[in-house]
């Protein structure tokens, strides 16, 4: 059988006749740039989030940088953020001569360690990016309180998270995206909500922001040809809102076909003492965007080559803390390191979930990893 990471063939099958018809709608019309189905889908995407403003872009990295240059971050800056997450999140930091702050994780979740934060505040602290990692909240009650202690901005990053829901202490729900000052989404194509090719969009409740972003996103202009700050070009292409219109239906169908896998994952696995299945947060729904085990005892590799041999794809996210990528030597100090950062990088493998939940796959899958472990 051909097993993949995500199976976007089977996903696309199952809707192809809505998918084909808006994408041919916005052909016949030729309005390719800021036709209808953008609006709509932005108005749609803000009724499943309770926010009152989405802001479509061109993509999740763009969504980051112009998040921070709607919060007017200067040069110098610090931003705290996880070293343990992919390179936009501090890459956008750098781009625009802010410096990255990177700390630890929580060792279970994955997600930003409240712990030790009070450590990295300096009175150039202006900022704060929460990562919901794999598909599951950050601790964002702590976050918040931490971030009001110091004044700091909040930029969630939920390029892995759409669909995950926070509870906090009292009660309250919120989406992932949709709780700090700004959040930012990426609609690539291997997303739980993801188009074909390129997208993104940034969220916030407040008015004032929301009309920055939408200026900064729009060569800084409110009025066409008069330009108030110096922005950027970044647009959801019309086409690929289409797709995200009708995706945007399926999403708690296949954040539910996701979480069915993952299931079936951690009641087949959990006897396998040399490897640990994704631990899920009391107070927040897992999206799995990725199924991550820690396997111990230095045999992460090796199971991959396993797998791999077998036709059974995997990846690691990440093999390399960011505060080690040569890109960013110029922000740390010679030495520095972090401990579960490290340690993660070392253990963690990501196996296939789909939005089709397929028990053929899945078995063959577990088989082969219990083949592993005899």
């Amino acid at each position: 059988m051909k097993i993949q990471m995500v199976d976007l063939k089977s996903q696309y099958e199952k809707i192809k006749e809505e998918v084909n018809a808006g994408i041919q709608e916005c052909i016949d019309n030729t309005a390719f740039i800021n036709g209808p189905a953008v609006k709509e889908f932005q108005q749609e995407f803000e009724k499943y989030l309770n926010v009152k403003h989405v802001i479509p872009c061109a993509n999740g990295t763009d969504a980051l940088q112009i998040a921070m240059m709607a919060l007017d971050l200067k040069p110098g800056d610090e931003v705290i953020c996880p070293a343990f997450t992919y390179v936009a999140t501090a890459e956008v930091i750098g781009l625009l001569g802010l410096k990255p702050i990177m700390v630890d994780v929580d060792e279970n979740t994955f997600n930003i360690a409240i712990e030790g934060l009070e450590n990295y505040i300096t009175p150039k602290t202006k900022a704060i990016v929460p990562v919901h990692l794999y598909g599951q909240s950050a601790e964002m009650k702590k976050i918040l309180d931490f971030a009001e202690k110091h004044n700091l901005f909040v930029i969630e990053d939920n390029a892995q998270a759409i669909g995950s829901n926070y509870t906090f202490p009292d009660g309250t729900s919120m989406k992932t995206g949709t709780i700090g000052h700004i959040g930012c989404t990426s609609f690539f194509p291997s997303k739980n909500l993801g188009c074909y090719g390129d997208g993104g969009a940034l969220m916030t409740n407040d008015d004032d922001l929301a009309a920055r972003i939408r200026m900064i996103a729009n060569h800084g202009q409110q009025k066409k040809y008069y330009h108030k700050v110096l922005g950027c070009n970044s647009r959801l292409d019309t086409i690929q809102a289409a797709v995200l219109k009708v995706k945007l239906k399926q999403l708690d169908q296949y954040s539910a076909s996701r979480n069915q896998m993952a299931a079936y994952y951690d009641e087949n696995l959990k006897g396998i003492h040399e490897i640990q299945v994704p631990e899920r947060a009391k107070n927040a729904t897992h999206v799995f965007h990725q199924y991550t085990l820690k396997v111990k005892n230095g045999k992460r590799d090796a199971l991959q080559q396993y797998l791999a041999a077998k036709d059974i794809p995997s990846m690691i996210y990440y093999p390399l803390p960011l505060y080690r990528q040569e890109a960013f030597e110029q922000y740390v100090e010679e030495g520095f390191s972090l401990p579960v950062t490290e340690k993660l990088c070392s253990e963690v493998i990501s196996l296939p979930v789909h939005t089709e939940f397929n028990q053929q796959v899945s078995d063959y899958i577990i088989s082969e990893i219990k083949n592993f472990f005899k």
